[in-house]
């Protein structure tokens, strides 16, 4: 399987091809939906994207952890960590993609 990173330059590129959009508007559109995603995230609220899944910001308390090379206990800060849950029809999307790239190599 091969790793690629997708960038906003191509989500615009592709907005550009699907829509018919200009390329500028395309790539202020991209601009413009992750900047309102980010800015509902940083609020606090949660982000739902149907078919999709949906982001969600959590809180964690303060907790003990040790550093692994010296085994010395160190206290972890409480922080706000950002979790992504897929939706069943995107999981099923992958799986469904995974299967048949799998048994593509059978003879």
């Amino acid at each position: 399987m091969t790793e690629t990173t997708v960038t906003r330059a191509q989500l615009a590129e592709a907005v550009y091809q699907e829509v018919g959009l200009s390329r500028n508007d395309s790539s202020q559109l991209v601009d413009v939906i992750l900047e309102e995603i980010s800015n509902s995230l940083v609020k606090g609220d949660m982000v739902k994207l149907s078919s999709f899944g949906s982001f969600q910001v959590r809180s964690k308390a303060q907790r003990i952890g040790r550093n692994p090379k010296t085994g010395e206990e160190v206290p972890i800060l409480p922080r706000r960590v950002l979790v992504f849950r897929a939706s069943h029809v995107l999981k099923d999307k992958v799986n469904r993609t995974q299967k048949v790239s799998g048994s593509q190599g059978a003879v």
